[in-house]
């Protein structure tokens, strides 16, 4: 909480009565603090000890029972409810407890405990008023529902993630947010998991005022008196959850929402459906559904590995080093699909961003993409000028000079890299790094004729690069300890999920994806259709075929690597066919040129709509050489740990994120049974399948 929001507080708290902790003894609560103001209105601050955000754990939320209890007996004019934390109201709840729930039974018990307390709340014969600032995620935002207003200061976001840990709300948002908003609206927020700003919320009336934190009081003066206006629903939400009507919706939502998340491997967005379908038009009854159906889905193995893929993004965020200077500008070498993209999204993370490119088309294409990317995220036209103000076209380095980070994005040729560290090294500025987007190409040999070869660092996006969170951070033998904690702290700076891989041929994802990719087009070959081939990969629960996904990433830069690594590597890998560098030498590069192993319009493949059916082994063919490949980058320490490989390639490529990554899928279904499979695969298609010496190594870390 700011310095002012503090002296306010203190200014007109006073602990009185039985609010007050005598002088000298321990606070009654640990994540509370509960005073009372002269004009008897009791403030509570929500502030976990000992952490960064608040969280709605078993231990904070027993405390809250306790509060309010005292608050029935002693009733104040009005309850507050603020954070203490700076950043945030609440965040949530303690995803770790999620952890120890055995059973339905256990979990139903807790949740149970769970809705007393905000029903609780949402009783009290008194005003109730939450005052959000920062994040109100979750069980924060459930919270501030069960008060009788909400006033936003300006700058909060709120919303319900819980979809994407494989749930829906649970702690009362279902029921609640359908009553309070329009249904369709609501049903939204909760199925797709996005968070909106303050001024969207209050146009969808989830909160009441919007203020600066110096009107704060004036709102509140409001809310006591019952003057704050508030949005009620209108005729076509109230027409929306009459029974017919709510069916009609649940259809097109299940329509739309097996789309994007197939119900065999998400459960949870079909489980809300149905909450509303049945009970939408009764808040009472759908808080106590809600109780049974969160408690089913939080034992689902979906939701476990969706859990377990939250903490692997959260230990990959902590991998960035506290206490660097942030880069404020950055020069980027190449305005292409990769390096213009790689520039837009600094630039809308609020960096000063130089683009060089010798042709200035392809610069204007870049700032083209960069405002259709200002669009996508909603931004108003003055924050899109913004952006766009801080993105200049530089056609001669200029901006090299001043620039803290420099990334090079030029193409796939170690000679042209060359070539662009001889022009830019002299004019770096002291403490500045050199960062290349090399897919492949080892740092070790890009290095070789750098003066300070010590500055240079891997820095490899993904495609799209506004999507796609994670980053390799590259390493190579004469890398710095100060240039590596800057390419970390900068990762994370511009909010992607930074992975140190070692300097080898293809690194980790493009290793790991090559056999995936040439094993696709070995089917191809054989006859195998192209829609028959990516259905398979989607049925697993890949985001994309692998057909798709060589047309998406570029014909020629699929040839270009998998050239490289078979060069480069012992590792045998399917024969790169003819027609491929057939199609590459005729400008048929995939979705970038319109023609690829599709035809591509209006940037979709035009696929035929009833695939052919595939061989038996189709789908092991495809995704058990890439387990096999992710072994092998363990056994030769491409990589730390299987953890950060498993982060790597959810964040990096979409691997089926339900199944936990690649090598939790591999214990999952068991490592010998894995390897059983791989030989059996080489009997009948070659020696590309057989099992990593790792498999016989590495100990049993097989699940049920």
């Amino acid at each position: 909480m700011s310095r002012l929001v503090m002296h306010n507080l203190a200014d007109r708290e006073k602990a009185v009565g039985p609010f007050a902790t005598p002088e000298g003894t321990e606070p009654a609560w640990r994540h509370w603090q509960l005073r009372l103001d002269e004009s008897k209105v009791a403030w509570l601050m929500f502030d976990c000890q000992d952490a960064d955000v608040n969280v709605l754990s078993q231990a904070a939320l027993t405390e809250l029972n306790e509060v309010l209890m005292a608050l029935e007996a002693d009733k104040p004019r009005a309850l507050v409810i603020r954070s203490a934390k700076a950043s945030n109201f609440c965040v949530g709840a303690d995803i770790k407890e999620f952890r120890h729930l055995e059973s339905v039974a256990m979990a139903r018990d807790k949740l149970f405990d769970a809705h007393a307390v905000a029903n609780r709340l949402a009783a009290l014969p008194f005003v109730t008023v939450a005052v959000v600032h920062g994040h109100c995620f979750g069980g924060g935002l459930e919270l501030a529902l069960a008060c009788d207003y909400r006033i936003g200061i300006e700058g909060a976001r709120l919303g319900f993630p819980e979809i994407l840990l494989g749930l829906h709300p649970g702690l009362g948002g279902t029921g609640r947010s359908i009553a309070l908003i329009d249904p369709i609206q609501a049903m939204t927020l909760m199925l797709t998991g996005k968070n909106v700003n303050a001024a969207r919320a209050k146009k969808l009336g989830l909160i009441d005022a919007l203020v600066p934190e110096r009107h704060v009081q004036a709102a509140l003066d409001m809310a006591f008196n019952k003057k704050l206006a508030r949005k009620a629903p209108g005729f076509s939400a109230k027409l929306t959850n009459l029974a017919p009507v709510r069916r009609w919706a649940a259809k097109k939502m299940r329509a739309q929402a097996a789309r994007k998340a197939p119900p065999e491997h998400y459960p949870a967005p079909e489980k809300l459906i149905q909450l509303w379908e049945q009970h939408g038009n009764h808040t009472q009854q759908m808080l106590t559904a809600e109780v049974d159906s969160f408690s089913e889905l939080l034992l689902t193995e979906a939701s476990n590995n969706l859990v377990r893929v939250f903490f692997l993004q959260e230990h990959m965020k902590k991998l960035a080093p506290k206490g660097q200077e942030p880069a404020r500008h950055v020069h980027v070498v190449g305005a292409g699909a990769m390096g213009g993209d790689i520039a837009g999204w600094c630039a809308l993370q609020g960096l000063t961003v130089t683009l060089f490119d010798m042709q200035t088309e392809i610069i204007a294409k870049a700032i083209g993409r960069t405002a259709v990317l200002c669009d996508k995220k909603r931004l108003n036209a003055a924050e899109k000028r913004a952006v766009l103000d801080r993105l200049i076209p530089d056609l001669d380095h200029a901006g090299a000079a001043h620039a803290d980070v420099i990334i090079e994005a030029v193409p796939e040729k170690i000679e042209i890299k060359r070539s662009v560290y001889q022009t830019l090294e002299p004019k770096m500025k002291p403490g500045a790094i050199l960062a290349t987007n090399t897919s492949s190409i080892p740092l070790d040999e890009l290095q070789q004729e750098l003066q300070a070869p010590e500055r240079l660092v891997g820095l490899h996006f993904f495609n799209p690069v506004a999507q796609m969170q994670l980053v390799e951070i590259v390493k190579h033998h004469k890398l710095s300890n100060d240039t590596y904690e800057k390419a970390l702290a900068f990762t994370a700076q511009i909010k992607r999920l930074p992975t140190p891989v070692a300097g080898t041929p293809g690194f980790l994802v493009n290793r790991v994806l090559t056999p995936y990719l040439l094993e696709a087009m070995q089917l191809l070959d054989e006859g195998v259709t192209a829609e028959t081939i990516d259905q398979a990969a989607e049925k697993f629960g890949m985001p994309m075929g692998p057909v798709e996904l060589a047309d998406v990433i570029g014909l020629d830069i699929c040839q270009g690597v998998a050239e490289m690594l078979q060069a480069r590597l012992d590792t045998p890998m399917p024969t790169i066919p003819e027609w491929l560098t057939q199609k590459v030498n005729a400008g048929d590069l995939g979705k970038k040129t319109g023609k690829g192993l599709y035809t591509w319009k209006d940037g979709k493949p035009q696929k035929k709509s009833a695939p052919a059916a595939g061989p038996e082994d189709l789908t092991d063919r495809l995704l058990l050489p890439m387990l096999n490949m992710c072994v092998t980058c363990l056994r030769e320490e491409v990589i730390d740990s299987e953890e950060l490989l498993d982060g790597a390639m959810i964040f990096g490529t979409g691997f089926a994120p339900f199944r936990g990554g690649p090598m939790h899928y591999l214990h999952s279904r068991g490592q010998d049974r894995v390897a059983a499979s791989l030989d059996a695969l080489a009997s009948r298609h070659g020696e590309r399948f057989k099992p990593d010496p790792w498999f016989a190594a590495a100990p049993h870390q097989e699940y049920e």
